[in-house]
């Protein structure tokens, strides 16, 4: 006998004295480690909410107000706060819906179509924080560039950019946008990110016990 034939006979005596658990047992046990992912992912978004909120109390002070009346921002950043704060609520909403309803599930094939359903809400949201984090940032920069250009003598050239002045300054507006929503990609892929690999490797090892 070989040391191959001797590392497998080994392996199945060991393999006997190891539990084996049901399919029951399982599930309870993937059904668990779920359950905690979707309820972290809700108490997550509170606190983001919670950070959120805190901050833009404490910036947006008399000064901050000023500032924004002086670019001709304010109507836009109340419109903007309004906007971004009901469709924030509404995800959390949604993050509260697929926590209750993954806390009830009582089968695999549900608990599978939940775990994708909160991977879903986890990504479009995301998509919604760096799509409006994008058209505000644009935005305020078209008022700001419209008030400048509205306020500055029609015979001063500061506004006035040939050709290569303005490839060169929306390609410098390009870049800073795009390593500014790389930041925030990169802030909530590792917030919310080894949550949805966790999650996604629950939704294997189910389908892995349907099959």
């Amino acid at each position: 006998m070989d040391e191959l034939d001797l590392l497998k006979k080994d392996w199945k005596k060991q393999e006997s004295t190891l539990p084996h658990l049901t399919y029951d047992e399982i599930y309870r046990m993937i059904w668990k480690r779920s359950h905690s992912i979707v309820k972290w992912i809700f108490i997550i978004s509170i606190l983001e909410f919670l950070l959120g909120t805190i901050l833009n109390i404490v910036l947006a002070d008399d000064d901050y107000w000023h500032r924004m009346e002086e670019f001709d921002l304010t109507e836009f950043t109340i419109v903007a706060y309004v906007i971004s704060y009901l469709i924030t609520f509404y995800f959390i909403f949604r993050f509260y819906k697929n926590y209750q309803t993954i806390s009830t599930t009582d089968s695999a094939s549900r608990l599978m179509k939940n775990i994708l359903k909160t991977r879903k809400t986890v990504k479009y949201y995301i998509a919604f924080v760096l799509i409006s984090s994008g058209i505000t940032f644009l935005v305020a920069l078209f008022l700001i560039i419209r008030n400048h250009m509205m306020t500055v003598e029609p015979t001063s050239k500061d506004m006035h950019f040939d050709t290569m002045q303005w490839i060169l300054f929306i390609g410098a507006i390009i870049l800073i946008l795009a390593i500014f929503l790389g930041v925030i990609w990169l802030i909530y892929r590792v917030i919310y990110g080894i949550l949805l690999k966790k999650l996604n490797k629950n939704y294997k090892e189910l389908k892995k016990l349907e099959m």
